[in-house]
């Protein structure tokens, strides 16, 4: 059910309360949604999975991304997530698309190589080509 980004990051769609105890096994210090709240009847609550993940001793944190795109403040929450974690982390939103869109917007404000996180991104079966732009324009900026 999670897709490696990296050595450090997964992504996944809807994660459950039972998914985190799988997520703690595979070495997951940091949760984090990147799902609006009541985006669907059927997506549990982030405060749900914010208690249990603390419960089994991951941190969390909510950067909610709604289909209107990205803004620079979800990019540099994101970018800051990723470099504070101690462990491996796992985003989440409805498919696993908005969290990995978000990684590699945050990844290339971080100077990454793009071509990199664009086959890692494919390599997990997502694709980065919405939002490739943003990313040529974040990582001309960090130069």
């Amino acid at each position: 059910m999670f897709r490696r980004l990296s050595d450090h990051v997964l992504a996944s769609p809807q994660i459950t309360i039972a998914d985190l105890a799988e997520a703690k096994a595979d070495g997951v210090s940091l949760v984090i949604n990147n799902r609006p709240e009541g985006e669907s009847d059927d997506q549990v609550p982030g405060a749900e999975i914010e208690a249990a993940a603390r419960g089994l001793g991951m941190d969390y944190v909510a950067i909610p991304v709604t289909h209107a795109g990205f803004s620079g403040p979800q990019v540099e929450a994101m970018a800051e997530a990723l470099g504070g974690a101690n462990g491996k982390i796992l985003a989440y939103c409805r498919s696993g698309t908005r969290s990995t869109l978000l990684w590699a917007l945050a990844e290339a404000s971080k100077g990454a190589d793009l071509e990199a996180l664009t086959a890692q991104a494919a390599e997990a079966g997502y694709d980065v080509s919405p939002v490739r732009p943003l990313m040529d324009m974040l990582k001309a900026r960090s130069a």
